[in-house]
């Protein structure tokens, strides 16, 4: 689908199109606070407690490895719901788990099924929806996501204090996967309304396609090899960003005596800030282009680890780490959906989950080194200085992406890019 959709109508998919990721957001927004909580309790160290929070980036990163090719293979909603079941798994798993690596192990495999369930949901966006509404429709589903992180924080923080168990906040995810899964099967498919989806046409593509899609993900990478390096450095650094800011603050909290009810309901405040920018940011790409969300973002973001990084020893530590958290929030949701909408721009509409995997590979790479390399730094020097480290890499992102996002998706629509 192109410009040429006169008939599209965002209101006519936005249920379907939007209300199992929301409930599976809600369920991963009620976890990604409290998971260094809970390491801490099972016994891990602090650095061990941040590297247990950075393995559900590393699943994601391992599982865009087949998520391309399972999507394509399948179909969207196929993918989402299998993705839900086994994060089923890895939920139940975190919830009894004994010890701190039983949790890891738990923590990667909910890893796993988020790449698969979001990259499905951003190729149904990428593939139906019009280029002159591309940016609002991703940084609304970007806005859904964000919506999740919100009201999850205060979905635990509630379940905390009714149970009076930090590992019972991963209950709330599993009702977010049993809500997911049974929308998905009661819910009319979307992509029914606009033809058939990118699975089915690619049963009936050319002999040739059919060879080069077998490939996977690698061979994706190596035949965009020139914009994935270039610009896919700087969706890097945004998913570094981003990823570590959802690893630091729980940390930091951790670090200066918060307790795990206090950070959920911060982080949840905070998450409202950044849910309430996602269509502003979607406004702001469709009308100037993409450069104005992306280098906004990665400044703010930028500026906002060095200013935490100055604050772990003052009197007030508690309000500065709620004044930052905020701030960060702020710069986050100037970007609602930039990831999602560059990727889209580059992608081939009749089929792009391909494309998408790799794209995503990229930019979940940097989400995933952030938190190890936070992990890393606070072992060997400290909190602060990890969070300095974080703000000199969001500063040098937004270099590379002030070069080239320009280049790449400029703001005028091209129809092949």
């Amino acid at each position: 689908m192109t410009d040429s959709s006169p008939d599209f109508s965002m209101r006519s998919v936005a249920l379907a199109a939007f209300l199992p990721a929301a409930l599976f957001a809600i369920g991963e927004g009620a976890i990604i606070p409290i998971i260094p909580v809970v390491a801490s309790g099972l016994g891990a160290s602090l650095p061990f407690a941040a590297f247990v929070a950075a393995l559900i980036l590393v699943g994601e990163l391992v599982g865009d490895i087949p998520s391309g090719w399972l999507v394509s293979r399948v179909g969207e909603r196929s993918s989402m719901i299998g993705a839900s079941l086994v994060s089923i798994g890895g939920l139940v798993t975190c919830l009894l788990a004994p010890n701190e690596v039983v949790l890891a192990v738990g923590v990667l495999v909910i890893g796993l099924a988020t790449a698969v369930f979001a990259l499905a949901r951003h190729a149904f966006m990428t593939s139906f929806v019009p280029i002159a509404v591309r940016a609002r429709a991703l940084s609304s589903l970007g806005g859904v996501f964000r919506l999740g992180y919100f009201v999850g924080p205060f979905l635990s923080a509630g379940v905390i204090e009714l149970t009076g168990s930090v590992q019972s906040a991963f209950v709330v995810h599993i009702v977010g996967c049993l809500g997911a899964a049974v929308s998905l099967l009661v819910l009319r498919d979307p992509s029914a309304s606009f033809g058939p989806t990118p699975a089915a046409r690619r049963t009936t593509a050319e002999p040739d396609l059919v060879a080069l899609e077998r490939q996977g993900l690698f061979a994706t990478l190596r035949r965009h090899r020139g914009v994935l390096v270039k610009l896919g450095s700087g969706a890097a650094l945004i998913g570094a960003m981003r990823s570590g800011r959802q690893v630091m603050l729980p940390l930091w909290a951790v670090s200066i005596g918060l307790g795990a009810s206090e950070t959920a309901i911060i982080i949840g405040i905070a998450g409202a800030v950044d849910f309430a920018l996602f269509y502003t940011s979607g406004q702001i790409m469709d009308r100037y282009g993409r450069l104005w969300s992306a280098v906004p973002c990665m400044v703010g973001l930028g500026l906002s680890y060095l200013a935490l990084s100055l604050t772990h020893d003052l009197d007030d530590r508690v309000g500065w780490f709620i004044a930052v958290a905020v701030a960060m929030s702020l710069a986050n949701g100037i970007g609602s959906g930039i990831l999602m909408t560059l990727g889209a721009d580059l992608a081939d509409p009749k089929d792009p989950a391909p494309f998408l995997g790799a794209w995503r590979f990229t930019g979940d790479a940097g989400s995933a080194g952030a938190p190890l390399l936070i992990s890393a730094v606070t072992a060997l020097v400290s909190v602060s200085v990890a969070s300095g480290v974080m703000g000199l890499l969001g500063l040098v992102g937004a270099g590379i992406l002030l070069r080239y996002v320009p280049r790449y998706s400029p703001h005028t629509p091209r129809s092949k890019r």
